[in-house]
């Protein structure tokens, strides 16, 4: 069986992936739709492409080596599993056990619907200082202590916020109505922390994504995330998995559709689009490994997802020796010089990401199979790949690069090399200018001529 990815509408072809040309900065015709078997992710076989036609960043062999026995450690002695996910106390987690009638399960499939939506463009000029963007709310649910959250974080507690305030901001039909949920109200529940120079960015954006997604399950899915994966399931006879409900995502959901045309070939990153369902999953993930996974009850072959390719793990990456920066490349980061979506350096650093973290996923599949059945207790997970896929471990890497964000010397206990600056960029979905009948990319920030494309 193959799967061919859709061709887009004309409604779509506005949200079409862009290429850069350094010069010109105008928009190339978008590349064809490939064909791929059933089973392959298009994410890793454009990427491993990409990687090696532009040849901008390296991957050392020996750095996803050493990484890989790190983190295989690390996550044994952490005993991190898809079910750590439910442990972030900013996360809302459906009740226990599953049913798909209770309040909870809609209640958190929307809300990470609109999380995954949003996931864009946190970084800041204003990164390890005060006044940066941030959001003053609970350390998590249930907590009493108040503190301010900054990054990613500032957007799961807005959204917390708000729900605890009485507005239902999750809810599509709640956020797709303009005289319902007017943009003031959306600005307010992202108002900014008290001591913050900065709004958050992106906000027309972010604001034109809402309205468009709102739209779109309002219309098709009974308004809300919950139809769209009862539409899934309905689709695929119950036996659907992973990959083809990003897929069905990438089809639905133009906003969600992270291409790039690179010399006259399209390459799929389809960054929120795997968020989305590794969070779907991860949230939902049973309390057992033995369990079937309520919304992939066949199985979710999530092994066939790939890492999310933004700017936070490719800085891990790099400092983990298994990314390899040529000097001029890290002469920008340090300089924090925006990479252009669609440009080379960009896109190799995203592709070649996507490629290092499936060969430290290769890796450690490697080491589990040499671990004997005795101590097999102590171990990762390892008789499901479920336990040592791409997205699991990119779950960790994140976590792993927040962490180092707070030490002067990183990451301890294995070979590094000094932390460089994350690469800045703008999703490319987001980021078509139009000035006086042209199309061209901006390098500057704030871009607020930036257009939803």
């Amino acid at each position: 069986m193959t799967v061919t990815i859709l061709s887009s509408s004309p409604e779509q072809d506005r949200h079409d992936a862009i290429e850069l040309n350094v010069s010109s900065k105008k928009r190339s015709a978008p590349a064809s739709r490939e064909t791929f078997p059933d089973g392959v992710n298009p994410v890793l076989e454009t990427s491993k492409w990409a990687q090696e036609e532009i040849d901008i960043v390296g991957i050392s062999e020996s750095g996803v080596a050493s990484a890989a026995e790190y983190i295989y450690s690390q996550m044994q002695r952490e005993s991190y599993t898809p079910r750590t996910w439910r442990t972030h106390p900013l996360h809302l987690c459906p009740a226990e056990p599953f049913s798909w009638t209770h309040p909870s399960t809609r209640a958190c499939l929307d809300w990470i619907f609109l999380i995954s939506s949003l996931n864009f463009s946190f970084w800041s000029e204003l990164e390890g200082q005060p006044g940066r963007y941030s959001v003053e709310w609970r350390e998590g649910w249930g907590s009493e202590r108040r503190v301010v959250h900054t990054g990613y974080w500032s957007l799961v507690a807005a959204v917390d916020r708000a729900l605890e305030e009485g507005i239902p901001i999750t809810d599509p039909m709640f956020y797709a109505s303009e005289s319902g949920c007017p943009d003031s109200l959306i600005e307010h529940v992202f108002r900014r922390a008290s001591q913050s120079v900065e709004s958050i960015p992106l906000l027309r954006e972010r604001i034109a994504i809402l309205r468009e997604n709102g739209a779109i399950l309002c219309e098709r899915f009974g308004g809300s995330f919950y139809g769209f994966v009862e539409a899934f399931q309905a689709r695929y006879a119950g036996r659907g998995t992973a990959l083809q409900l990003v897929k069905m995502v990438t089809d639905t959901f133009p906003s969600f559709r992270d291409e790039v045309t690179y010399q006259g070939r399209r390459v799929y990153l389809w960054k929120r689009a795997q968020i989305l369902v590794a969070e779907t999953w991860a949230g939902f993930y049973p309390p057992s490994a033995e369990e079937p996974h309520p919304l992939f009850p066949s199985g979710p072959a999530i092994h066939e997802l790939t890492m999310f390719a933004d700017y936070r793990v490719p800085q891990i990456l790099h400092h983990l020796r298994i990314l390899s920066y040529p000097p001029t490349l890290v002469k920008l980061l340090k300089s924090h010089t925006p990479l252009a979506p669609g440009s080379a350096e960009e896109l190799s650093v995203r592709s070649a990401s996507i490629v290092a973290v499936e060969r430290v996923r290769q890796a450690i599949l490697d080491l589990a199979s040499r671990v004997g059945s005795d101590e097999a207790g102590d171990r990762v997970e390892t008789s499901r790949e479920d336990s040592v896929s791409s997205v699991l471990i990119d779950f960790y890497l994140w976590d792993l690069a927040k962490r180092a964000e707070g030490s002067a010397d990183g990451v301890h206990g294995v070979d590094t090399v000094p932390m460089l600056p994350i690469h800045r960029n703008i999703d490319p979905t987001l980021a078509i200018l139009k000035t006086g009948g042209t199309t061209r990319i901006s390098m500057y920030w704030p871009p607020d001529e930036y257009i939803l494309v």
